[in-house]
This record gives structure tokens, sequence and C-alpha cells, in this order.
């Protein structure tokens, strides 16, 4: 029986193969190929660079200066969220650590990659794609769960683990955190899959989880907003309160008890039952996967 409680269903949509809008070729008048970049759906990585291009370990110190400034009272975060992160920050190699696990996701992804497309012929198989519902973020990628193409001969003899996407398998790896956000949610058999893989990885350490200091990408990306805002407020800017609180906006849901946090409670859903929402989507996904109010 399946801890997940949340029933959703989404169509998306297939792509053969989609590879920065790049035009490489026409075969006719109206059949351009492009390029295009691919965010992976429901997955988040640690940061390689950010913001920017710039090194996440350029920004050890504004981190620690964080910590200093949550210890102080002067950061606008609620004291169960900041007792979480404080000790995170304090380290002083917050940036550090993300860059160092964003290289080593990186190269866990593209071990997998090579392994799941190499045929054995020794030629590499294409690959398939599905998009979400809301195809584009707002950087221009598509958002898309992305797997091996297998033959329909390959695909009857492969159970439905077999033919997992590659955002399940660096899930899987620990690699990658589950970062699921209403309303490009997977089908309910692969959000259940989801939640099992994810929450194996986190009970067995795996990749990122096995460093009790690590930040989810996510959480540093809020981290270092939060910074960048209290770094006003200690200039003397006076910000309203939504521009106080412009560093984190998600609310947060558990998909085990389909209960739904406010932004800064989060951390009371385990990183592998969490589903985000956005504020504008928030009531309709309280209607349409029934949520109820966390304690």
């Amino acid at each position: 029986m399946s801890d997940v409680n949340v029933f959703w269903d989404p169509a998306g949509f297939q792509l053969d193969r989609l590879g920065t809008n790049k035009y490489i070729r026409s075969t006719d008048g109206d059949t351009p190929y492009v390029e295009m970049a691919i965010r992976m759906l429901s997955i988040d990585t640690p940061e390689v660079h950010y913001p920017g291009r710039t090194n996440p370990a350029r920004h050890d110190d504004k981190l620690a200066q964080l910590a200093d400034w949550i210890q102080q009272g002067k950061a606008p975060i609620d004291d169960d969220l900041a007792a979480i992160l404080l000790p995170k920050l304090a380290t002083g190699v917050a940036g550090t650590l993300q860059k160092k696990q964003g290289e080593d996701a990186s190269e866990a992804f593209t071990t997998i990659v090579k392994e799941k497309l190499k045929k054995p012929s020794g030629r590499y198989r294409s690959v398939f794609l599905l998009a979400a519902n809301s195809p584009f973020d707002i950087y221009g990628r598509l958002l898309a769960y992305m797997a091996p193409r297998y033959t329909s001969k390959e695909r009857a003899e492969m159970s439905f683990l077999d033919r997992s996407t590659f955002n399940l398998m660096i899930v899987e790896t620990g690699w990658a955190a589950t970062f699921v956000i209403y309303p490009n949610l997977a089908k309910y058999r692969d959000l259940v899959l989801f939640h099992r893989v994810a929450k194996e990885a986190f009970e067995q350490q795996k990749g990122i989880w096995a460093d009790p200091m690590t930040l989810t990408a996510y959480e540093f990306r809020s981290c270092y907003r939060l910074f960048v805002i209290t770094d006003r407020l200690e200039k003397g800017r006076i910000l309203s309160q939504r521009e106080r609180t412009a560093w984190i906006g998600r609310y947060c849901c558990d998909m085990t008890t389909r209960e739904i946090f406010e932004p800064q409670q989060y951390h009371k859903v385990q990183p592998y039952n969490r589903i985000f929402a956005e504020p504008k989507d928030v009531n309709e996904a309280v209607g349409k996967i029934s949520l109820i109010p966390g304690n």
C-alpha cells in the first residue's frame, strides 16, 4: 500500500527529441530542427552556478554573515526554520559544499546517461521526453521527464522500474532532491515511485543526504535571497512585509497526509514527501488534490 495520498494524473505531451533555442537545420519549409534547454521535472540538484553564472563557493562569507544576522534576530525568518538552517550556514563553507555536491551530481548524471543510452551494439539510442502541461519555465527551458527511448520489443521485456526516467534515476542515487511543484506533478504511478526511491535515498544517506550540513538546492537559493534582503535591511532600507518575505514563497504540502503548510513551515514535511505550490496556485491545488491545513 503506497504512502502517497495525493492522486493526480496529468496528460502532459510527448516529444521525440529536443535537445538554447538554436537553429540546426530544416527538412522543408515548415520543419525546422532546433536545440532547446531542458529543465528536468520534479527534481533539484545542487547548484554549480548561482546566482547567474557565479560560483556558489564565492558566497561562503555571505552565508556565514547571514548566520550571524539570524543569530542576532536581524533576518526576517521564523525561529523554527532559523534553527534548522543556522548550523548549515554557520559552517562558513555552505557555498563550497553546494558547488562540490553540484559537481558530483553532474558527474553522476553523466554516468547514468552514458550507461542507459548505450545500446549493446555500442551505438547510442535517442531519448524520449514527456513535457509538462505548463511546458516552459521563466527561462524558456522545456519542463520535461526524460528517459531512454526503447523499442516496443525492449519495453515488452522490461519492468516499469527498468524503464525509469533519468529524473527518477538521479533521485535514486541521492544526488537530487525531489522538487515536485503543482501543477506539474507526475502521474500517480510515477509519483509513488518517486516517493519510494527518494525516501530510500534519504534514509540510506546516499549522495547529498550523506552530509548533515546539506542544503538542498532550493534551500541554498532561498538562503542567498535571504542574505540579499537582510543586507538591504542592515543598510537602512525600508522594506514592506512582502519584500521582507520575498526570499521564500512556495507553499508546501505533504503528499502522504495532504496537509499544506505556509512557505516557512516546509521543514515540517520530510524532504521526500514535499509537493510545492506557488501562491497563485494554492487555492486550485487545495481543491484539485484535496489538501487540508497543516498543524
